[in-house]
């Protein structure tokens, strides 16, 4: 193999990689999008429940957080999504 020829890409079709598996490497942006999106739902709830449960401000900081973490969630999903759209 000389330097002038194309290195063959290890998920390109003819690859060792099985057809499950290249299927899982181009599925992984869009399901790393996803765990953006719940994530910071759910850091969200849960840091507005203990925080209400430690300061006893029970339902404000749950409320707030939640809001905070959902709309952290889908500005982080919003953002991979349009970096994936740049990429293509």
């Amino acid at each position: 193999m000389t330097d002038q020829e194309p290195r063959e890409r290890a998920d390109a079709p003819g690859s060792e990689l099985g057809e499950t598996a290249r299927q899982m490497r181009a599925a992984e942006p869009y399901i790393s999008a996803v765990w953006k999106l719940v994530g910071g739902a759910v850091v969200g709830v849960l840091g507005g429940y203990f925080l209400d449960k430690w300061l006893k401000t029970s339902p404000w900081l749950l409320l707030g957080l939640s809001l905070l973490g959902i709309g952290v969630g889908f500005y982080s999903f919003l953002h991979a999504m349009a970096r994936l759209g740049k990429r293509k």
